[in-house]
């Protein structure tokens, strides 16, 4: 399971700094203002030698009466629950708050290892300095998010408080049985088509949205093939989410994604793909995991009402149009196995190994016919390809002028993959990287 590390602090003490640095993206924004923050930001990070899912929430200022702060202070709280490790930032050049010391108050109260960090401390003397924070009771790291000071310590104490790499998680091929987690908005049947799969009442099913909390696992047998099935709870518009028990849902949600093999997303037929929907398609295509769409209650459908459905579904996927789409019925079991039979078609490409003899055949006939179009006086070349990792498929391709070969490019390669080795519907992942001169 991929752990999860919250950042939390009162407002302006440089918590989006710190998550851009770990993330290496500009995801979230950077503003001396304070309170810019206001909803969670996610990332999945590969740093210090290890993965984990990295929040970065808003200033928690408990002595902030109006709604919005309110809510921040919720959501703060949630994350917290939620979260294997915490970071809580404090500034370093100045004394400490009340909202600091109610921040401390609160983590002690959640038992969770805490990693304190004195952050905009630039150089040695601002960090000789800074002894203000000690009347907390706690004993920071002196960092400087901005530009990268105490980085090397903080990541020992990371490493430290992260929770063990499960061993166990590694099994042999022949013992790999697939995780498919059930995405999708509140009340789409993600309950009832595990209940289905599973012959029991495996979880709560009930009209009104909100009903599952938490991922629900249930190993199942269906037609001789088994599975982990993981019924999460129902991830709304985040204006839409609730405070406390729904936001640590969605937590749960997104962490059932990253461990899954396959994400079936269900939809409501009649409602058709929503704007929230595409975001959580998106969510899963960054995690490059395979796609599999389930248009849910399609017998209260007529067969003009079922044709527009389905248009509108893959007019909605015009981004990921490698991802099934597959009409069911949870009510009548009308389609519940074509749909299985493409989480496991899903799941054979998602673990598909090719050889490098067989890409590089591919790849020389793919040069011939339609080589990388010329950009400026040095032109990009393909040299060979090879597949780094299965489970997800990732391909690396030696080259020469890696930053001159177009999108569009980039996009005929990888579909030319997917029609040549049946890469149907998983996101591929492919790193061009130049060749240097010894290679």
């Amino acid at each position: 399971m991929i752990p999860i590390v919250a950042i939390v602090g009162r407002p302006n003490v440089g918590k989006s700094t710190l998550f851009n640095r770990l993330a290496g993206t500009q995801t979230a924004i950077v503003h001396d203002e304070p309170g810019v923050t206001r909803d969670r930001h996610y990332a999945d990070v590969h740093i210090f030698s290890r993965t984990f899912t990295l929040i970065d929430t808003g200033g928690f200022d408990p002595g902030d009466t109006d709604a919005i702060g309110r809510g921040i202070a919720r959501h703060v709280r949630a994350a917290v629950d939620e979260a294997d490790v915490v970071i809580c930032v404090l500034d370093g050049l100045g004394p400490p708050t009340a909202a600091d010391a109610a921040a401390i108050r609160l983590l002690r109260q959640a038992d969770k290892p805490v990693i304190y960090l004195a952050n905009r401390l630039d150089n040695e003397r601002l960090a000789r300095e800074a002894t203000e924070l000690y009347a907390l009771g706690v004993v920071p790291i002196a960092v400087s998010a901005l530009h990268g000071r105490g980085m090397a310590e903080f990541g020992e104490a990371l490493l430290a408080a992260l929770p063990p790499v499960d061993a166990g998680a590694e099994t042999s091929e022949a013992e790999v049985v697939p995780r498919l987690a059930l995405i999708g908005r509140p009340n789409a049947g993600k309950s009832s088509l595990l209940n289905r799969l599973s012959g029991a009442e495996r979880s709560l099913v009930d009209d009104r949205p909100g009903t599952t909390r938490d991922p629900v696992d249930a190993r199942v047998d269906y037609k001789g093939d088994a599975y982990v099935v993981v019924d999460t709870a129902g991830i709304r518009r985040r204006s839409k989410v609730e405070a406390g028990i729904e936001s640590a849902s969605v937590m749960q949600s997104l962490r059932s994604i990253a461990r899954a093999d396959v994400v079936a997303i269900l939809v409501d037929a009649a409602e058709g793909l929503a704007e929230q929907d595409a975001r959580l398609l998106g969510l899963v295509s960054d995690r490059a995991r395979p796609i599999v769409v389930g248009l849910n209650k399609m017998d209260l459908l007529d067969a003009a009402q079922r044709k527009r459905a389905l248009e509108q579904a893959k007019s909605q996927l015009h981004f990921a149009p490698w991802a099934p789409i597959v009409p069911f019925s949870n009510k009548t079991g009308e389609g519940i196995g074509q749909l299985m039979k493409a989480v496991r078609q899903a799941f054979t490409e998602y673990s598909q190994r090719v050889t490098t003899s067989q890409l590089n055949t591919f790849l020389q006939a793919i040069v011939e016919q339609k080589p990388p179009p010329a950009s400026g006086p040095r032109p990009p070349r393909l040299f060979f390809m090879t597949q780094a990792q299965a489970s997800p498929p990732v391909f690396v391709v030696m080259c020469s002028n890696a930053e001159a070969i177009k999108d569009a490019y980039r996009r005929f390669l990888a579909n030319q993959i997917r029609q040549t080795f049946g890469f149907n519907s998983v996101p591929l992942v492919i790193r061009y990287k130049n060749r240097r001169r010894n290679e």
